[in-house]
């Protein structure tokens, strides 16, 4: 940490912005080596799943080989944690130094697997990675001023839409992830992904709160020695490539820069700087310190600069773990230093290729087999959001409605857009990105422009909620009681009820 005289000369202690740090803050809280690694290590073990999940998707998207998506998975690693010290230990107008993990979130991968799938390839989607990163960068004073435009209603569609659209990824993987493959959705296959997820599963209920947390690691690890135990698993390329690499710059070739791809990823960097200023908030009242503006606008850059530079190391965009929030609430450990441990780890772990190509020689039925139950929980992750939105007397409920669906057609048709131009595909051949824009633009319309708008507007909102008003709560005493259509007093008395001139009209 940052250290400057203070005018005093008293040499304190000051925060990345030059402020002297406020006497005790809980994130300040220094533990001892041991304990520090310890806990870190923790954190990174309740990620680890979520962040080498990306890499494997995008790099089969791309037709990679399991080598190659193995250099991916020891770059997000190594990215994941370079993105997270510069978030706990803050430099300067960078950093929200809070005990936040960083790392490749699923928010973009349906996206980038378009833009893969349109022609662009990967290196496509390091160009449109960097340059939506430094426009989020460019925006992260004026966030502040657009995020109500980026309220539940929209984050929630959204989040449930990224879940959803990777199903099909999940079910590619259970049948064997080859399509051309001799055996692929054979029984074989199918059982092994089903007995993953079941042992996901079995561990979430029968295990200790740590195993739990840590079901879907070790249902892939207890699915994979299955695999090799009937022969359906295959490590001979282990071996082959370095076990101790820095990242190359570039591995797969200069990036490329495409206009709509560009426009694909500027959403998701949109939604990213959302879920991370509730991620931020969140650990701040977890953690029990101050969060305002400038530190919120601190952990966005941090965000954006680290998204911007992770293609030069062959990663994706970067952003803060929800899971690893909970984690801190969990243990009550709110050092931000323990986090940065993490971060280390993550970097260390980046630096052994031959990790990312055991990953990446995990069968793909085993990864089915996890990824329906860790798809599921992005999805009802955001259907958690949802559950917080207000539905009564607007048009949210068909704001909802409307994104999801239009999300779900090129999941459904995958060649519903073939005959529009390629820059209108690539932005709407990924359901995220069709969500998206559709939500944004009703939460316009409805809840932004309301001229035009009028109570209980259409049969979409008809009856979503019972309202029980405050005077008609005023007239009721302590233990009158509604039965069988008569409403009845403390005493057993039957209380005569009027028809009001509402009630007459309807």
């Amino acid at each position: 940490m940052k250290r400057k005289t203070n005018p005093a000369g008293q040499g304190a202690p000051t925060d990345h912005a030059g402020q002297p740090l406020k006497a005790g803050r809980p994130e300040d809280q220094r533990l001892s080596v041991g304990s520090t690694f310890a806990y870190g290590f923790q954190h990174v073990l309740t990620m680890y799943g979520g962040i080498i999940a990306p890499p494997l998707i995008i790099g089969a998207a791309a037709g990679m080989s399991s080598q190659d998506i193995g250099v991916l998975i020891a770059a997000c690693l190594f990215v994941g944690g370079l993105a997270t010290i510069l978030q706990t230990v803050g430099i300067r107008f960078f950093g929200s130094q809070l005990p936040l993990v960083q790392g490749v979130s699923f928010a973009g991968v349906a996206t980038m697997v378009a833009i893969v799938n349109g022609g662009g390839g990967i290196q496509s989607v390091f160009g449109a990675v960097i340059v939506a990163s430094l426009i989020g960068l460019a925006i992260t004073p004026i966030f502040s001023r657009i995020i109500k435009f980026f309220p539940p209603v929209v984050t929630g569609t959204v989040i449930t839409t990224i879940g959803l659209t990777l199903m099909p990824v999940a079910a590619n993987w259970a049948m064997g992830g080859n399509n051309k493959a001799p055996n692929y959705g054979s029984v074989a296959n199918i059982g092994l992904a089903a007995a993953t997820t079941a042992i996901v599963l079995l561990l979430s209920k029968v295990g200790s709160a740590a195993i739990s947390r840590l079901s879907i690691l070790l249902a892939m690890v207890i699915g994979t020695l299955i695999a090799v135990a009937t022969g359906m698993a295959d490590f001979s390329t282990v071996g082959q490539g370095d076990i101790l690499a820095f990242p190359t710059p570039f591995a797969f070739g200069p990036p490329t820069f495409h206009p709509a791809a560009i426009i694909s990823m500027l959403i998701v960097i949109l939604v990213t700087l959302t879920e991370t200023s509730a991620d931020i908030i969140a650990v701040g009242e977890i953690v029990d310190t101050k969060v305002d503006a400038r530190r919120i606008g601190d952990g966005l850059r941090a965000d954006m600069l680290s998204s911007a530079i992770s293609p030069l190391f062959n990663s994706f965009t970067q952003s803060a773990f929800a899971q690893n929030v909970g984690l801190v609430a969990i243990t009550g450990v709110k050092s931000r230093f323990v986090v940065s441990a993490g971060g280390l780890i993550l970097v260390v772990l980046g630096l052994l290729p031959v990790l990312g190509r055991v990953v990446a020689a995990v069968p793909t039925p085993v990864l089915g087999g996890a990824g329906v139950v860790l798809f599921g929980t992005v999805a009802a992750s955001g259907i958690r959001t949802l559950a917080k939105v207000e539905y009564r007397n607007n048009m949210n409920l068909i704001v909802v409605a409307a994104s999801i669906g239009f999300g779900m057609i090129p999941i459904a048709a995958p060649k519903f857009y073939d005959q529009f131009p390629s820059w209108f595909g690539t932005i709407f051949h990924s359901g995220i990105s069709s969500a998206a824009v559709m939500a944004i633009l009703l939460n316009l319309l409805f809840n932004h422009l309301k001229a035009g708008n009028s109570e209980n507007q259409s049969v979409f909102v008809a009856g979503t909620g019972r309202i029980v008003r405050e005077e008609d709560l005023a007239c009721l005493a302590n233990g009158d009681r509604f039965e069988n259509g008569k409403l009845i007093d403390a005493d057993g008395q039957e209380v005569a009820i009027q028809p009001s001139k509402a009630a007459d009209q309807h």
